[in-house]
């Protein structure tokens, strides 16, 4: 499976063939079938690998922070190396940011991307809220549209990951956006 995401994610689904797939894989196109239905049911498979295998590389310091700041801080600086430094001759960038799966001919899989992309929003909002609960931030704080800043941040490191930004880089966009949260949270 480790072949195929990274082909997927190297490639994404529309210009990875099945040609690309068996090769990678080392298997026939009748065995690939065999194995997973389809090219779609495949990608499925390989989105499920890619979040198992390096969701917590960027989520296990978020969810384990003290305050919200220290867990935003976390999730940028470790998005900065993970989508600069990837495991086992991975591609950069993110897979689910970087995804496109053309809508109209394959509404399922575009839709499973856009949920994975709308859970990272809601993990970002559901730590905000509690951050509020907590007072840490303002009950009069936008919490949606930081939430969704936080995510555009994300998402601009990981196309620019892909562009050949260096981690340094991506950590000095960190810090900006750092200094946006400490001009929008202000005190509680």
């Amino acid at each position: 499976m480790a072949q195929a995401t990274r082909l997927f994610w190297l490639k994404g689904y529309e210009g990875t063939s099945i040609t690309d797939l068996t090769a990678v894989m080392g298997i026939g196109a009748t065995s690939l079938y065999a194995a997973f239905g389809s090219k779609d049911a495949l990608y499925v498979e390989a989105l499920h690998h890619y979040g198992a295998e390096y969701d917590s590389r960027v989520w296990t310091n978020f969810f384990s922070a003290c305050t919200a700041r220290e867990a935003v801080m976390a999730l940028l600086s470790d998005s900065a190396a993970a989508l600069t430094s990837p495991a086992a001759d991975m591609p950069s960038g993110c897979m689910v940011t970087l995804s496109s799966v053309g809508s109209e001919d394959h509404p399922e899989l575009a839709k499973l991307v856009r949920s994975g992309r709308a859970a990272a929003l809601d993990r970002i909002e559901s730590r905000l809220r509690q951050a509020v609960a907590e007072k840490e931030l303002s009950d009069l704080v936008d919490l949606h549209s930081l939430g969704r800043f936080i995510q555009a941040v994300l998402s601009g490191m990981s196309i620019l990951a892909r562009d050949g930004a260096s981690p340094a880089e991506l950590q000095a966009i960190a810090e900006v956006a750092m200094l946006k949260w400490d001009a929008t949270a202000g005190d509680p």
